[in-house]
């Protein structure tokens, strides 16, 4: 959560923009959302059966983490540096306790809530700086003590082994949006003492290749095959601490 994060969201508009437009019905975020959310409920009834977890969202946002699980936790806490960012995720509905972390400083503690838990990051690493991305999974790390305490669910929206690579330079071959690899992300996690367990893309298209049609069917087609994780652009990482 950078300076310009914490700026953007803290007005009423970019809040309200992000839940209605980016989000829309029907739109590429929305479409994904879809799939992640039957992923990740399926995920969480694998991984704690009838042992219901504790959810730590970090860097909440309008809480989409939140009502994805929504009957599958015992408790969610949500956590966020705007204000304005969570009162819209309990206007919309996300049924947790939220709890507003500086931008800096000390790493914020996780509620004492027990374990098992888990742990969940969306839509922030990409955009952020690696001082935030170790703030993050320091925060995970105290939430998941030991291997046996849950599990950690990041998504990285801008692979850079996908397509969305290839509009990544300008003609002058200047980086004109940011991109995270799956080595980047794995080196992150092992810093702070995780490692990933399970790795699932979710589209292979860019938002502007969504709109058509046949794009659509090729990228459900191509999600079908093992392997094709590695060149989705939107990727979830499972991972659990290191033993």
């Amino acid at each position: 959560m950078t300076a310009d994060y914490t700026k953007v969201f803290q007005d009423a508009d970019a809040v309200e923009k992000y839940e209605t437009i980016t989000y829309a019905p029907d739109s590429y975020a929305s479409r994904i959302n879809e799939r992640q959310r039957a992923y990740l409920r399926g995920l969480v009834t694998r991984e704690f059966g009838g042992n219901a977890p504790v959810q730590h969202d970090f860097a909440c946002g309008t809480g989409r983490a939140i009502r994805i699980l929504h009957g599958l936790v015992r408790a969610a806490h949500g956590y966020d540096t705007s204000a304005e960012m969570m009162a819209k995720a309990a206007e919309v509905g996300s049924r947790a306790e939220f709890h507003q972390v500086p931008a800096d400083g000390p790493v914020p503690a996780p509620v004492a809530a027990g374990t098992p838990a888990v742990v969940t990051m969306f839509r922030l690493l990409l955009n952020v700086d690696d001082a935030i991305r170790d703030r993050a999974l320091a925060f995970a790390a105290k939430a998941l003590p030991d291997a046996g305490a849950g599990i950690l669910v990041v998504e990285n929206h801008g692979n850079a082994s996908s397509v969305r690579h290839l509009r990544a330079r300008r003609h002058n071959g200047e980086r004109w949006f940011a991109e995270l690899s799956h080595e980047q992300v794995a080196r992150l996690f092992a810093k702070h003492g995780f490692e990933i367990v399970e790795r699932r893309g979710f589209s292979m298209l860019t938002p502007s290749m969504h709109a058509h049609p046949l794009a659509r069917a090729a990228d459900a087609a191509a999600r079908r095959f093992p392997g094709t994780d590695a060149y989705a652009v939107n990727v979830l990482y499972t991972a659990r601490r290191m033993s």
